[in-house]
């Protein structure tokens, strides 16, 4: 059945904008949410308790500090992308890179996103609490970022 048929009318320059519109309102929401960790972690060196941490919680803050820096840089790279390409009819080049950017921003997310519960737990409750904590979200985050959208692919209605 084409998308005609299933209700929408719209011409395949439409169906592109369409679609990058959905991809740039998905890298909004996924860059609100990761610079406001990269603001939480970034102050957590100006804090007393910063200099009381080991050596192996100072690298996992690193680690956390630079994956908060790619999951910017990525999603930001989908804007500088339309940026050198406006105008010159990719839209559907950029949503499919576009795309792309989106799934490594999110992975990368997820991986930001247990690496500071793991931290946070580390330094609250120690080593094994933090590495339970940080499996536990990044297990969770997986699960619901990847079953979902296969339960929904199989239960389509639309053809």
């Amino acid at each position: 059945m084409s998308e005609t048929e299933r209700g929408r009318h719209e011409t395949p320059t439409e169906r592109w904008d369409r679609n990058w519109a959905d991809i740039q309102q998905e890298l909004r929401i996924v860059q609100t949410g990761t610079q406001i960790l990269a603001g939480f972690l970034l102050t957590l060196p100006f804090q007393q308790r910063f200099a009381s941490l080991s050596a192996r919680q100072e690298t996992i803050y690193l680690v956390l500090v630079v994956l908060a820096v790619l999951v910017t840089v990525v999603a930001l790279s989908a804007v500088a992308s339309h940026r050198l390409v406006f105008r010159q009819r990719q839209k559907h080049d950029l949503v499919r890179v576009g795309n792309a950017i989106l799934i490594a921003a999110l992975i990368a997310s997820a991986l930001l996103f247990a690496g500071t519960v793991l931290f946070v737990f580390d330094v609250v409750i120690g080593d094994l609490g933090g590495l339970v904590g940080g499996i536990v979200v990044f297990v969770g985050t997986a699960l619901l970022w990847v079953s979902i959208p296969l339960a929904l692919r199989r239960t389509r209605k639309d053809g």
